[in-house]
């Protein structure tokens, strides 16, 4: 039995304006198909939670390239 995919999450527009990586302070890209912000100069993925995204570096995903 396969898990089903978590449907897309929206953001607010204007949050994604102001949130930056809080490792580089570069801006973020949103993935809304993965529920995740995107810091690439980090490599990082932060998830999106009910909504909230979560900031922490400790719970972001490394991404592979």
């Amino acid at each position: 039995m396969t898990q089903a995919a978590p449907p897309p999450v929206d953001v607010d527009p204007r949050l994604l304006e102001v949130l930056v990586c809080p490792v580089t302070r570069a801006p973020l890209e949103y993935d809304r198909v993965a529920g995740e912000l995107i810091s690439r100069s980090a490599k990082l993925a932060y998830p999106i939670r009910d909504g909230v995204p979560i900031m922490l570096p400790e719970e972001a995903r490394e991404l592979s390239e």
